[in-house]
């Protein structure tokens, strides 16, 4: 943990969690070959949609955050797609989780898109949860969680 992870709470701030997350997605993306500069190139960009967090246990100041990846959910066109985070602490307790859905856009127009069917092969990799499925147009409209007409 930074210094600037910390509230005034004295323990990780909640928008910290999101920073964490945000890094160990993108890193993963870098890692399978689409860094920065690859998804620039093909005018590609994921966006978060919303992020839903469960809180379990306070992270001080000096503690050690495992966070972990794993793939929820797809679109059959590839352009949603549902992420799960835990944080662990040193001990491997769980003290938090996330729940993630995110999209891709096309850089340019700003609107969804399908990724490329080359950038696909970056979600087989990912670890799936025990519930992974298909997603559809009625996972989002069910619990009014997309914010966007589809």
């Amino acid at each position: 943990m930074r210094w600037s992870d910390i509230d005034s709470n004295v323990h990780l701030r909640n928008s910290a969690y999101v920073d964490y997350m945000s890094h160990t997605r993108m890193s993963y993306i870098s890692e399978t070959g689409f860094d920065q500069k690859k998804l620039s190139e093909m005018n590609l960009g994921p966006v978060a949609l919303y992020e839903h967090m469960y809180y379990f246990r306070e992270v001080l100041p000096g503690s050690y955050v495992t966070v972990t990846l794993e793939l929820q959910g797809v679109s059959k066109d590839g352009v949603f797609f549902s992420l799960l985070h835990n944080f662990y602490d040193d001990k491997g307790k769980n003290v938090a989780r996330c729940e993630m859905l995110g999209a891709w856009i096309d850089l340019r127009s700003r609107k969804l898109t399908t990724p490329p069917i080359e950038f696909w092969d970056f979600r087989y990799g990912i670890e799936k949860t025990a519930d992974f499925k298909e997603l559809t147009k009625e996972d989002f409209r069910k619990n009014g969680q997309l914010p966007i007409d589809l």
